[in-house]
């Protein structure tokens, strides 16, 4: 027998208008981990394309420029694919494209995209791969979700940012009127690939970058994860990869179990709940012109929100302590001189409230692992959080200073 929700659940609503009628669209999310997906691991690539009946898919390639400035044969390795691939796909070009915020800010970038998809007659069975940092599988991802109303995408994050949180989501945009992520779509990837290789190259200030989403989710949904970070953040800051890797791991399933299992994948509830920290943090990525990393605006922002959430909501302040010490020492900074503009940063609060629609909705923290909606915020007890993190920040430089010349480093 059925219960009675159960035997209601797909009744239509009916009303003197018209009849309402729910359904649901089933999706899959294929999330890889490889160490070297153009060479021992290639296959595990060739096993996500499928085919068309007989007909061999098309594959085109994006990559980030500046991945390809330091890893210059990486264009060499993916001809090499396929040429192993053989007729097993139809080879549709590789191009590269603008890295960094840059690409979101030209929408001449995206034209290209769908340029190149148009001349090589891509259709919703073809493949867009795309190669490099969160903004570029941003802007790639906006142009292969709107052509044709959506080419498969994959996308091989080479940051730990993008490998942690943004490359595993199902959005993608580029920035407007002065906006982050003012255009864009939310279109389910085809598959994303977290490949160990594709971070050997990247500098250590983007390498640190990543953590701050990897603390964020923890913060959020595992307070064991947690502890583990705050335990390997020294390790982690060297690049020990028996550290690194686990932590990447756990936060991109950790972000994508909140995307498939969370009940809202596409944002249509007033709560973001990944988007902790990130009310300020995108205001203050557009009034430095995106010089500062998302992901060290994302850090600032974490840090203020925790410890606002100590001042008001009730988070035990030696828990919010521990937050900011385990930012700084994964590398991350606390803080920026454009905080100090309060009223500029405000501004931040109407534009994340209109990104959304409807109220103002934060998520804040009660506990670790224990996180509370709030739809006000107390702007005076918002300034002090900004002075304290200030405060901390300004005090580790001071210790760092004194550090340094108790040891002759210069």
């Amino acid at each position: 027998m059925h219960s009675a929700s159960e035997s209601t659940a797909n009744t239509p609503f009916v009303s003197q208008e018209g009849v309402s009628v729910s359904f649901a669209v089933p999706f899959a999310h294929r999330l890889l981990f490889t160490s070297d997906v153009f060479g021992a691991d290639r296959g595990k690539l060739a096993a996500v394309l499928e085919k068309s009946s007989d007909l061999a898919p098309k594959v085109q390639f994006w990559i980030d420029q500046q991945v390809l400035s330091v890893c210059p044969h990486l264009t060499s390795r993916i001809t090499e694919c396929f040429e192993w691939w053989g007729d097993r796909v139809r080879p549709a070009g590789v191009h590269t494209i603008i890295g960094g915020e840059a690409v979101k800010n030209d929408w001449s970038q995206v034209e290209r995209v769908l340029a190149a998809i148009n001349d090589s007659e891509l259709d919703r069975r073809s493949y867009v791969v795309v190669i490099g940092g969160g903004a570029v599988l941003d802007a790639v991802g906006f142009a292969a979700a709107t052509a044709h109303r959506g080419v498969r995408l994959i996308r091989l994050p080479t940051t730990t940012l993008a490998q942690a949180d943004s490359g595993v989501g199902v959005k993608n945009a580029v920035n407007r009127f002065g906006k982050k992520n003012w255009l864009g779509a939310f279109a389910v990837p085809w598959a994303v690939i977290n490949d160990t290789a594709l971070l050997a190259s990247l500098p250590d200030r983007d390498f640190a970058a990543g953590f701050s989403e990897a603390v964020k989710v923890a913060l959020l949904k595992s307070p064991g994860e947690f502890d583990r970070l705050c335990e390997n953040a020294t390790r982690i800051s060297r690049r020990d990869m028996r550290a690194v890797l686990p932590a990447i791991r756990t936060s991109a399933e950790l972000h994508r179990a909140h995307i498939t299992s969370g009940g809202d994948p596409f944002e249509a509830f007033e709560a973001r709940p990944l988007d902790y920290g990130h009310w300020s943090a995108h205001r203050l990525e557009a009034v430095t012109n995106f010089a500062i990393r998302h992901g060290e605006a994302v850090a600032i922002g974490v840090a203020v929100d925790t410890v606002y959430s100590s001042l008001v909501c009730g988070l035990p302040e030696a828990d919010a302590g521990r937050v900011l010490h385990a930012l700084q020492a994964l590398g991350l900074p606390l803080m920026h001189p454009a905080m100090a503009d309060t009223d500029a940063l405000f501004e931040g609060l109407e534009e994340f409230r209109q990104h959304l629609g409807g109220r103002l909705t934060l998520t804040m923290l009660r506990g670790i692992g224990d996180p509370i909606e709030v739809h006000e915020v107390d702007r005076g007890a918002m300034a002090r959080a900004i002075h304290q993190v200030a405060a901390v920040d300004r005090g580790s430089e001071r210790s760092s200073m004194t550090r340094s010349a108790t040891t002759g480093a210069v």
